[in-house]
Protein backbone atom coordinates (compact mmCIF):
# COMPACT_ATOMS: atom_id res chain seq x y z
CA UNK A 1 0.00 0.00 0.00
CA UNK A 2 1.36 3.21 -1.05
CA UNK A 3 1.85 5.37 1.82
CA UNK A 4 0.31 8.41 1.77
CA UNK A 5 3.51 11.08 1.17
CA UNK A 6 4.03 9.32 -1.85
CA UNK A 7 0.59 9.10 -3.02
CA UNK A 8 -1.64 12.12 -4.29
CA UNK A 9 -1.05 15.74 -2.87
CA UNK A 10 -2.16 19.19 -3.15
CA UNK A 11 -1.17 22.31 -1.76
CA UNK A 12 -1.88 26.33 -1.68
CA UNK A 13 0.03 28.95 -1.10
CA UNK A 14 -0.79 32.91 -1.16
CA UNK A 15 1.33 36.14 -1.61
CA UNK A 16 -0.31 38.70 0.26
CA UNK A 17 0.15 42.87 0.84
CA UNK A 18 1.54 41.91 4.58
CA UNK A 19 1.71 39.61 7.72
CA UNK A 20 -1.43 40.50 9.17
CA UNK A 21 -3.99 37.98 8.96
CA UNK A 22 -6.88 40.02 10.08
CA UNK A 23 -6.07 43.25 7.52
CA UNK A 24 -4.18 42.31 5.17
CA UNK A 25 -5.22 41.08 1.43
CA UNK A 26 -4.42 38.20 -1.05
CA UNK A 27 -2.73 39.32 -4.09
CA UNK A 28 -1.71 36.10 -5.42
CA UNK A 29 -2.13 31.97 -5.21
CA UNK A 30 -1.58 28.88 -6.45
CA UNK A 31 -2.82 25.46 -6.10
CA UNK A 32 -0.65 23.00 -7.40
CA UNK A 33 -1.48 18.58 -7.85
CA UNK A 34 0.62 16.09 -7.77
CA UNK A 35 -0.39 12.70 -8.47
CA UNK A 36 2.62 10.93 -7.06
CA UNK A 37 6.70 12.08 -6.56
CA UNK A 38 8.20 13.37 -9.90
CA UNK A 39 5.11 13.52 -11.96
CA UNK A 40 4.13 15.97 -13.36
CA UNK A 41 2.00 18.98 -11.31
CA UNK A 42 -1.16 20.81 -12.51
CA UNK A 43 -0.72 24.56 -11.24
CA UNK A 44 -3.77 26.78 -10.83
CA UNK A 45 -2.82 30.60 -9.93
CA UNK A 46 -4.67 33.71 -9.54
CA UNK A 47 -3.89 36.89 -9.83
CA UNK A 48 -6.01 39.67 -7.63
CA UNK A 49 -6.29 43.46 -7.81
CA UNK A 50 -6.86 43.58 -3.98
CA UNK A 51 -8.58 46.97 -3.90
CA UNK A 52 -5.78 48.10 -1.43
CA UNK A 53 -2.59 49.76 -2.13
CA UNK A 54 0.55 46.99 -1.99
CA UNK A 55 3.11 48.05 0.42
CA UNK A 56 6.59 49.05 -0.88
CA UNK A 57 7.52 45.88 2.04
CA UNK A 58 5.41 43.77 0.03
CA UNK A 59 6.35 44.29 -3.18
CA UNK A 60 9.80 43.58 -2.36
CA UNK A 61 9.38 40.01 -1.56
CA UNK A 62 7.10 39.09 -4.00
CA UNK A 63 7.47 41.45 -6.71
CA UNK A 64 4.28 42.14 -7.50
CA UNK A 65 3.54 46.12 -8.05
CA UNK A 66 0.21 48.21 -7.45
CA UNK A 67 0.00 48.94 -11.42
CA UNK A 68 0.57 45.36 -12.44
CA UNK A 69 -2.06 44.14 -10.02
CA UNK A 70 -4.22 46.68 -11.68
CA UNK A 71 -3.59 46.13 -14.89
CA UNK A 72 -3.96 42.09 -14.60
CA UNK A 73 -5.33 41.59 -11.45
CA UNK A 74 -9.17 40.03 -10.80
CA UNK A 75 -11.43 41.37 -8.68
CA UNK A 76 -10.94 39.50 -5.37
CA UNK A 77 -14.83 38.49 -4.66
CA UNK A 78 -14.63 35.91 -7.65
CA UNK A 79 -10.80 34.66 -7.20
CA UNK A 80 -11.99 33.83 -3.55
CA UNK A 81 -15.22 31.66 -4.86
CA UNK A 82 -12.89 29.73 -7.20
CA UNK A 83 -10.37 29.03 -4.73
CA UNK A 84 -12.19 27.96 -2.26
CA UNK A 85 -14.09 25.89 -4.57
CA UNK A 86 -10.84 24.45 -5.93
CA UNK A 87 -9.79 23.17 -2.67
CA UNK A 88 -13.09 22.20 -1.76
CA UNK A 89 -12.34 19.76 -4.78
CA UNK A 90 -8.95 18.62 -3.46
CA UNK A 91 -10.59 17.87 -0.42
CA UNK A 92 -13.63 16.08 -2.22
CA UNK A 93 -11.19 13.64 -4.31
CA UNK A 94 -9.33 12.57 -0.95
CA UNK A 95 -6.23 14.78 -1.18
CA UNK A 96 -4.69 16.05 1.72
CA UNK A 97 -3.58 19.80 1.39
CA UNK A 98 -0.16 21.16 2.00
CA UNK A 99 0.17 24.21 3.21
CA UNK A 100 3.17 25.75 4.94
CA UNK A 101 2.47 27.66 7.75
CA UNK A 102 -1.39 26.75 7.38
CA UNK A 103 -2.90 29.38 9.91
CA UNK A 104 -1.36 32.32 8.59
CA UNK A 105 -2.69 31.54 4.35
CA UNK A 106 -5.94 29.55 5.41
CA UNK A 107 -6.71 32.30 7.64
CA UNK A 108 -6.07 34.97 5.39
CA UNK A 109 -8.19 32.76 2.87
CA UNK A 110 -11.15 33.04 5.18
CA UNK A 111 -11.19 36.60 6.31
CA UNK A 112 -11.22 37.68 2.22
CA UNK A 113 -13.86 34.99 1.96
CA UNK A 114 -15.75 36.95 4.72
CA UNK A 115 -15.01 40.43 3.03
CA UNK A 116 -15.79 39.72 -0.23
CA UNK A 117 -18.30 36.93 -0.12
CA UNK A 118 -19.79 37.03 3.54
CA UNK A 119 -19.25 33.46 3.54
CA UNK A 120 -16.29 31.19 5.28
CA UNK A 121 -13.62 28.81 4.48
CA UNK A 122 -15.18 26.30 7.10
CA UNK A 123 -18.39 26.63 5.34
CA UNK A 124 -17.18 24.77 1.98
CA UNK A 125 -16.12 21.96 3.87
CA UNK A 126 -18.97 21.02 6.15
CA UNK A 127 -19.49 17.44 3.69
CA UNK A 128 -15.90 16.59 2.99
CA UNK A 129 -13.50 18.11 6.10
CA UNK A 130 -10.35 19.91 4.78
CA UNK A 131 -7.21 17.39 5.45
CA UNK A 132 -4.27 19.45 5.76
CA UNK A 133 0.03 18.45 6.18
CA UNK A 134 2.01 21.37 7.27
CA UNK A 135 5.43 21.07 7.03
CA UNK A 136 6.85 23.33 9.68
CA UNK A 137 4.36 21.58 12.18
CA UNK A 138 5.47 18.47 10.88
CA UNK A 139 9.47 19.24 10.96
CA UNK A 140 9.15 21.33 14.70
CA UNK A 141 7.74 18.55 15.76
CA UNK A 142 9.50 15.47 13.96
CA UNK A 143 12.96 17.28 14.67
CA UNK A 144 12.05 19.55 17.35
CA UNK A 145 15.81 20.12 18.86
CA UNK A 146 17.14 20.67 15.72
CA UNK A 147 18.74 24.65 15.88
CA UNK A 148 17.89 27.28 13.35
CA UNK A 149 15.05 28.73 11.29
CA UNK A 150 12.46 26.82 9.81
CA UNK A 151 10.94 29.27 7.12
CA UNK A 152 10.66 27.72 3.79
CA UNK A 153 13.69 27.90 2.38
CA UNK A 154 15.35 26.81 5.31
CA UNK A 155 13.33 23.82 5.16
CA UNK A 156 14.01 23.41 1.55
CA UNK A 157 17.86 23.31 2.10
CA UNK A 158 17.64 21.29 5.13
CA UNK A 159 16.01 18.24 3.07
CA UNK A 160 17.69 19.17 -0.15
CA UNK A 161 14.15 20.34 -1.91
CA UNK A 162 15.18 22.35 -5.08
CA UNK A 163 13.23 25.78 -4.58
CA UNK A 164 13.28 28.36 -7.72
CA UNK A 165 11.53 31.14 -7.73
CA UNK A 166 10.77 31.49 -4.12
CA UNK A 167 8.08 33.90 -2.95
CA UNK A 168 6.07 33.06 -6.24
CA UNK A 169 3.10 31.51 -5.51
CA UNK A 170 2.88 28.30 -7.30
CA UNK A 171 6.44 27.50 -6.84
CA UNK A 172 6.27 27.82 -3.08
CA UNK A 173 3.31 25.22 -3.38
CA UNK A 174 5.05 22.74 -4.92
CA UNK A 175 8.39 23.41 -2.84
CA UNK A 176 6.50 22.79 0.44
CA UNK A 177 4.65 19.77 -1.01
CA UNK A 178 8.21 18.16 -1.85
CA UNK A 179 9.27 19.23 1.64
CA UNK A 180 6.24 17.39 3.14
CA UNK A 181 7.30 14.51 0.82
CA UNK A 182 11.20 14.66 1.92
CA UNK A 183 9.70 14.45 5.70
CA UNK A 184 8.02 11.57 5.42
CA UNK A 185 10.81 9.96 4.34
CA UNK A 186 13.18 10.79 6.45
CA UNK A 187 10.54 9.87 9.30
CA UNK A 188 8.77 6.57 7.84
CA UNK A 189 8.75 4.92 11.08
CA UNK A 190 7.32 7.78 12.57
CA UNK A 191 4.27 9.16 9.72
CA UNK A 192 4.02 5.76 7.48
CA UNK A 193 0.94 4.30 9.26
CA UNK A 194 -0.57 7.75 10.17
CA UNK A 195 -3.49 8.65 8.04
CA UNK A 196 -4.09 12.10 6.40
CA UNK A 197 -6.85 12.57 9.09
CA UNK A 198 -5.14 11.58 11.83
CA UNK A 199 -2.14 13.67 11.30
CA UNK A 200 -4.62 16.65 10.86
CA UNK A 201 -5.82 15.84 14.45
CA UNK A 202 -2.23 15.50 15.57
CA UNK A 203 -0.40 18.65 14.12
CA UNK A 204 -3.29 21.05 15.53
CA UNK A 205 -1.97 19.06 18.96
CA UNK A 206 1.56 19.45 18.01
CA UNK A 207 1.16 23.08 16.68
CA UNK A 208 -0.73 24.27 20.01
CA UNK A 209 2.00 22.46 22.38
CA UNK A 210 4.76 24.68 20.11
CA UNK A 211 2.97 27.84 20.40
CA UNK A 212 2.96 27.64 24.28
CA UNK A 213 6.28 27.17 23.64
CA UNK A 214 7.63 29.70 21.66
CA UNK A 215 4.64 31.96 24.07
CA UNK A 216 7.33 30.98 26.73
CA UNK A 217 10.41 31.91 25.18
CA UNK A 218 8.90 35.08 24.46
CA UNK A 219 8.13 35.94 27.87
CA UNK A 220 11.72 35.16 29.15
CA UNK A 221 12.78 37.34 27.25
CA UNK A 222 10.72 40.23 27.75
CA UNK A 223 8.67 40.13 24.29
CA UNK A 224 4.58 41.15 24.66
CA UNK A 225 4.15 39.24 21.59
CA UNK A 226 1.10 37.02 21.55
CA UNK A 227 1.62 33.60 19.49
CA UNK A 228 -1.89 31.95 18.74
CA UNK A 229 -2.01 28.09 19.18
CA UNK A 230 -5.00 27.61 16.75
CA UNK A 231 -4.05 25.36 13.90
CA UNK A 232 -4.92 24.92 10.90
CA UNK A 233 -7.32 28.21 11.09
CA UNK A 234 -7.48 30.73 13.65
CA UNK A 235 -11.13 31.61 15.05
CA UNK A 236 -12.79 34.88 14.02
CA UNK A 237 -12.22 36.89 17.58
CA UNK A 238 -14.90 39.79 15.85
CA UNK A 239 -17.42 37.41 14.52
CA UNK A 240 -17.39 35.68 18.06
CA UNK A 241 -17.73 38.96 20.15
Amino acid sequence: MTCWYEGPLAAFDTETTGVDVETDRIVSAAVVVQDAPGSRPRVTRWLVNPGVPVPAGATAVHGLTDEHLQRNGRWPSPVMDEIARELAEQAAAGRPLVVMNAPFDLTLLDRELRRHRASTLDHWFETKPLRVLDPRVLDKHLDRYRKGRRTLTDLCAHYGVVLEGAHDAAADALASMDVVRAVGRRFPARLERLSPAELHTLQAVWHAAQARGLQAWFARSGSEEAVDPAWPLRPDLQAAA
